[in-house]
């Protein structure tokens, strides 16, 4: 028997030839002919003529795309695989091998990526969907979203939004229920808009304002929220009084003497500066303080001046010198 190259055979199945016997070569199956002589000889010398015949491997053809997908493979060409995916959302529909057969053809058709679908909405008693997009029959698309929103007095308690899930199922359905927040309680050194005992509807607000010369810290009012409870309450914060005696300040953007500022008081969160001096360069400088609920810290640089000093040498104060 003659010995051949990878994937030749020979059609004669005896063992022994006589010298002068012809043998015809042929490709196994899934490979094609390349080059060389299909016939080899048996010579007198009892040894087959040799022969550059070689075959190759058949080639399928180059896969289609698969949409909404990814397609891996290494080659084309006879025992080889393509391995199929979708995309986050679509479910693939067929094989996700195919295989490249004897005869140059793929053993199954290119399968399809088709999207997730969820189905309506459910709705809550009392309330309604509307979805962001043309919604038609009775499925939905993965990555579909709506609103959620319930008839009045009703309000969503959870989440609004909903979306179809790479699960083909929709997020958590909200509730649909009454929200009311008890009568709101009033603030110290404060007034506010209403004084009705009653329960407050969801979203309801109520106002408030301070007394006199104290200043509202927080928002101006607040709102029955979801939860059933009102948003944080604001509070009134204490004026100060500028702890001088003598000397000049800035205040609101203009310098005035102490004895000037009258009434003597800041009110919360404004900014007061003293004058300091600065010894070694012989210049003076403003130092901010600012008014925090009633407490004013007067800047420890700042020495309030002699009586003498205040009278009579006032333009030699910090305030009154070149600045630095």
């Amino acid at each position: 028997m003659p010995v051949l190259a990878a994937n030749i055979e020979i059609e004669d199945l005896q063992r022994n030839f006589r010298p002068g016997a012809q043998v015809a070569l042929s490709c196994t199956q899934g490979y094609s002919p390349l080059f060389g002589p299909r016939k080899i000889v048996c010579a007198a010398s009892g040894e087959w003529t040799r022969t550059k015949f070689m075959c190759i491997p058949k080639r399928c053809p180059s896969p289609d795309l698969l949409e909404h997908g990814d397609t891996y493979y290494e080659d084309t060409v006879y025992q080889s695989t393509i391995n199929y995916t979708c995309e986050e959302g679509y479910i693939l529909n067929g094989a996700d091998t195919n295989l490249c057969l004897a005869n140059g053809t793929w053993s199954m058709p290119v399968p399809q990526c088709r999207p997730v679908s969820c189905g309506l909405a459910p709705v809550p008693q009392f309330g309604m969907i509307i979805y962001d997009k043309m919604v038609r029959g009775n499925t939905t698309d993965y990555g579909i979203q709506g609103t959620y929103k319930c008839l009045p007095p009703y309000v969503v308690v959870g989440e609004a939004r909903a979306e179809c899930t790479v699960s083909g199922k929709w997020t958590e359905t909200p509730k649909c229920r009454v929200v009311t927040c008890p009568p709101p309680e009033n603030i110290n050194r404060g007034y506010m808009s209403s004084k009705d005992q009653r329960d407050f509807d969801y979203m309801e607000n109520v106002k408030y304002g301070c007394n006199g010369d104290y200043a509202l810290d927080g928002n101006l009012q607040i709102v029955c929220q979801k939860d059933g409870t009102w948003s944080e309450k604001p509070s009134c914060k204490a004026p100060c009084s500028v702890g001088i005696g003598r000397g000049r300040i800035l205040y609101k953007g203009r310098k005035m003497w102490i004895a000037d500022l009258d009434p003597n008081r800041v009110l919360h969160k404004e900014i007061v500066s003293f004058y300091c001096m600065d010894k070694a360069r012989e210049c003076g400088y403003a130092v901010p303080a600012q008014c925090i609920d009633g407490n004013l810290n007067i800047p420890e640089c700042f020495e309030e001046p002699s009586f003498n000093a205040y009278q009579l040498k006032s333009v030699s104060l910090p305030s009154e010198i070149k600045q630095c």
